[in-house]
């Protein structure tokens, strides 16, 4: 089967003022389409530099990243973005921050019309239609992201990227928009990509965990495979055998053999 993500030998080496630093190197991975894979590691282990070069927003140094059998060369409409800020224009309202880009991907070719149209149902998908007119300081941090979500998907993207999206909110929000992105994703079946340093968020919303290891030089430890059945509900899953076998399995990894590489190295 042809991925629908496919990173071939992946380094990023940044120029620094002391000499090269190498950040990322010989990363291999391949994403399918419609699956849903987090990248966790300790900080400064190159996740979201890695979510840069699948967004484009990064050029290799070395490799070559394809989605869907081109190559990734720049930012484009087929990869939408996430960030942990909502990056929303505080002068325009939840309505017209996703609008634009609605505008920027479809505004060529449909009509004013439709336009709105797309707009409302991506607001109606994460369950902002009520605060449509609100400007982005009159609604919560997690309506924020809410909304940063809905722009997303209203560009309608081949692939979902998303740069821990729910670090700044409070755990009852996060487990809230959890729940939400499990039956967004359920509904559109959309491939995503999201950076994430939280255990339990990464094996209730993955089918696979990609576990990176320390950097610099960073790169993939492990790949875990997470055998959980969807739809998913988190007090189901608390005593689920295969969701503690996972927990543990990325726990280890993080903790225990990546401590001790750690330990060792110093």
């Amino acid at each position: 089967m042809t991925a629908f993500i496919d990173i071939q030998g992946a380094e990023v080496v940044f120029a620094t003022p002391k000499g090269p630093f190498q950040a990322l190197r010989d990363i291999h991975l391949q994403v399918q389409r419609g699956e849903f894979v987090t990248l966790i590691g300790h900080s400064g282990c190159g996740k979201s530099t890695l979510l840069n070069l699948i967004a484009g927003l990064q050029r290799p140094s070395a490799g070559v990243l394809l989605c869907d059998n081109r190559e990734i060369a720049a930012p484009g409409p087929e990869r939408a973005v996430v960030f942990q800020n909502h990056s929303l224009l505080p002068w325009l309202t939840c309505f017209d921050n996703v609008q634009l880009a609605v505008e920027r991907v479809f505004g060529a070719r449909e009509t004013r019309a439709q336009l709105r149209a797309r707009t409302q149902a991506a607001l109606a998908l994460v369950g902002m239609s009520h605060a449509a007119h609100k400007r982005p300081h009159e609604v919560s941090g997690g309506m924020k992201q809410r909304v940063g979500i809905a722009r997303a998907l209203a560009m309608e993207p081949k692939v979902l990227l998303m740069d821990e999206p729910f670090g700044a909110l409070d755990a009852l929000t996060r487990a809230r928009l959890q729940d939400e992105l499990l039956k967004i994703v359920a509904r559109t079946a959309s491939t995503v990509v999201m950076v994430t340093h939280d255990v339990d968020e990464a094996v209730l919303l993955s089918d696979r965990i990609v576990m990176m290891t320390n950097g610099p030089a960073a790169t993939v430890g492990e790949v875990l495979a997470v055998p959980l059945p969807r739809p998913r509900d988190r007090v189901a899953l608390a005593e689920d055998a295969a969701y503690v076998h996972a927990r543990k399995a990325v726990i280890d990894f993080l903790y225990t053999r990546h401590a001790h590489v750690e330990a060792q190295a110093a």
